[in-house]
């Protein structure tokens, strides 16, 4: 058995930077095609192609919000007209939310990370799905995070949301299953990115030193699951929720 991607085309959402732009390049570099969407910054998006085409992949990049349905059908549909098809979904964008205790979040601001967290699920998967039932073969794969399970101070809004997916990827599963599709989901710890780059290094040494691995995550922790997930070496895996955090949350 291998990894057996080679040829196939996966889209990846959030893929300009962190673990969207490490997953992006770890799955080119086993000879997939790649569509890399990014919703601002184009420089980047672009340094990734390169990459990706420097490994061995091929690719475009596409400037969409996946909480937009009209942007997200056009990148697939130019994706399918370009490519002939999409193999795998990556729903990895990011979705801003503000980290504080409950009792000084706003509704609106709970409202907007929810929305905005399942709009992109929804949006992305609806429209990969259109072309997945036909060819009754496909690849979801979303990128939730641990806090979904293990709670830490003030990320409820964060939390809710990724409960939320978590959730929903197991129906999802359930109905999707007979259609040959899969329904899986990442569940990443604390990841070294830029996104954490201003937390206290102090906060990441006390994490690292519980976690039985002993060190935070790094964007290909993350991107070497997505690969297994996206390869036919996961074909009889659906429905589940995978840790990857070094030990420090285990189910």
């Amino acid at each position: 058995m291998k990894t057996d991607i080679n040829g196939k085309v996966v889209i990846v959402t959030g893929a300009s930077r962190g673990i969207g732009a490490a997953i992006a390049k770890t799955i080119g570099s086993h000879g997939a095609t790649v569509i890399i969407n990014y919703h601002n910054n184009r420089e980047k998006a672009e340094a990734v192609l390169a990459q990706v085409k420097e490994n061995g992949g091929d690719g475009i990049i596409f400037k969409a919000d996946v909480r937009d349905a009209v942007a997200v059908n056009t990148m697939v549909e130019t994706a399918i007209k370009t490519f002939g098809k999409i193999d795998v979904l990556v729903n990895n964008a990011n979705i801003d939310f503000p980290i504080k205790p409950f009792i000084a979040l706003t509704w609106e601001e709970i409202h907007a990370k929810i929305t905005g967290e399942i709009q992109a699920l929804y949006n992305c998967s609806q429209a990969v799905l259109r072309d997945m039932t036909q060819r009754k073969t496909g690849k979801l794969i979303f990128i939730s995070s641990s806090l979904s399970r293990q709670p830490a101070y003030g990320f409820s809004a964060h939390a809710a949301a990724k409960s939320a997916v978590d959730s929903m990827a197991k129906v999802m599963a359930t109905e999707l299953g007979p259609e040959g599709i899969t329904v899986n989901v990442i569940g990443p710890g604390l990841v070294k990115t830029d996104a954490t780059a201003g937390q206290p290094a102090e906060m990441h040494e006390q994490i690292a030193a519980f976690t039985p691995l002993r060190r935070i995550g790094i964007p290909d922790d993350v991107a070497a699951v997505a690969v297994f997930l996206a390869s036919s070496l996961s074909d009889y895996l659906t429905g589940q929720y995978i840790p990857v955090t070094g030990g420090n949350f285990m189910i």
